[in-house]
């Protein structure tokens, strides 16, 4: 595994200095003709191709490195929690189902268990599965689902209830200054409020004939669970970026509270735009923060420099120690439901997602097997629900790059 880093590092490193020389060799030729040369263009975007198939790589250390993040505070609060009384493993059952989910949507079904798998598939008939013919392809050819990975940045928690609540301050008194013998007066100003997290359903409901569960020659009902696991994660990616809070979680694009920092240009990032959003937030959340942005804003980013002539992306030369390409300085991670880069986008958003937005998970996946209500029709129903919110819990911990002069 090593080895492979190693190599990718070397990839990506040789790639952007490519990258590099080749897109200051057209921006020469843009300021001296007006325009680039077709075959430099052409070359370009050869390169650019390279680096998008390498930043797999890439993606998968930021969430890794973030997850292990995650862990450590998981930790440090389960042992908080078993120092409490009246608390402790056997006072609170552990969704093994839901961590399962969780894992499948963090590291892909190929880093699961087999008791992980087992846990989001539904049982096979008492046949124990199907044989297939010797020359026939078992592999269902499938197009690629896009998921927004916010559950990688932002706090997950879950509940038994229909939503939680959180204490908030909202108001805090100014400390006042006084002479030795002065009257000292009350500081007002302080106050608090409650924030509710409230969770939502999603389902989705397919019928599928009991000839086709005979016949087929791979495990249908293993495959729709499957199924249903990826398309929830796409559902509730979207909605956690883009979502209007009613009937579903709020997105971080959709919170009014939320600032914005323009880019600087009508219709484009600019490295001096990103540059001010980065120095929005306060120090704190900038310690902890990151990018969030789709893939064709990161083939735009990629091409920015700063007003020393700087480019603004930097390879990950220290991957195989943990450290993941940059922007200025900080991870980011893609998240194909942010919009393009266009004029009034938010195209950008950058800031410390563990403390600005909070997952609430009620019900993981459950998925009922109903050979009954369209026996004569000769269908078995299969319906699987989920119940999870999300909404933004500290706006000023995130900021929101708006494509705008």
């Amino acid at each position: 595994m090593a080895e492979e880093l190693k190599t990718a590092v070397d990839a990506i490193a040789s790639a952007f200095e490519q990258f590099k020389s080749a897109n200051d060799e057209r921006l020469k030729a843009i300021e001296k003709k007006g325009s680039a040369d077709p075959l430099l263009e052409a070359k370009l975007a050869r390169i650019e191709s390279d680096l998008n198939k390498l930043e797999d790589v890439n993606q998968k250390l930021t969430q890794a490195a973030l997850a292990q993040k995650d862990m450590g505070e998981k930790l440090d609060n389960f042992e908080t929690m078993l120092k409490r009384p009246g608390t402790g493993p056997e006072t609170k059952q552990i969704d093994f189902s839901m961590k399962s989910f969780e894992k499948w949507l963090r590291k892909g079904k190929e880093n699961m268990a087999p008791d992980e798998v087992k846990a989001l598939s539904v049982s096979n008939d008492t046949s124990g599965g199907f044989l297939a013919p010797e020359e026939y392809v078992r592999e269902l050819l499938k197009t690629v689902t896009e998921i927004s990975p916010i559950r990688s940045v932002a706090r997950i928690r879950s509940t038994t209830q229909k939503s939680i609540k959180m204490p908030t301050r909202s108001g805090t008194f100014a400390a006042q200054w006084v002479a030795e013998q002065g009257t000292r007066a009350e500081t007002t100003g302080y106050t608090t409020g409650q924030e509710e997290l409230p969770t939502h359903e999603m389902y989705a409901l397919v019928d599928i004939s009991e000839q086709l569960l005979e016949d087929a020659v791979f495990d249908v009902e293993a495959e729709m669970s499957g199924e249903f696991a990826e398309q929830f994660a796409k559902a509730e990616g979207t909605a956690f970026v883009s979502g209007n809070a009613v009937g579903k979680p709020e997105g971080i694009l959709t919170n009014a509270s939320i600032g914005t920092t323009n880019s600087g240009n009508a219709s484009l990032l600019t490295a001096d735009g990103l540059i001010t959003l980065v120095h929005a937030i306060k120090s704190d959340y900038a310690r902890n923060a990151t990018f969030l942005f789709n893939r064709t804003t990161l083939a735009a980013i990629r091409k920015l420099k700063d007003t020393a002539g700087q480019y603004v992306f930097q390879p990950g030369m220290q991957i195989i120690a943990g450290v993941p390409n940059t922007i200025l300085g900080y991870p980011y991670v893609e998240t194909p439901d942010m919009p393009d880069v266009a004029a009034n986008a938010k195209a950008v958003a950058f800031g410390d997602f563990r403390r600005g937005y909070m997952i609430v998970d009620r019900v993981s996946l459950a998925v009922l097997r109903d050979p009954f209500t369209q026996a004569t029709s000769g269908n078995v129903r299969y319906v699987a629900r989920r119940r999870v919110g999300g909404q933004v819990i500290m706006a000023e911990a995130i900021r929101l790059q708006v494509v705008a002069s």
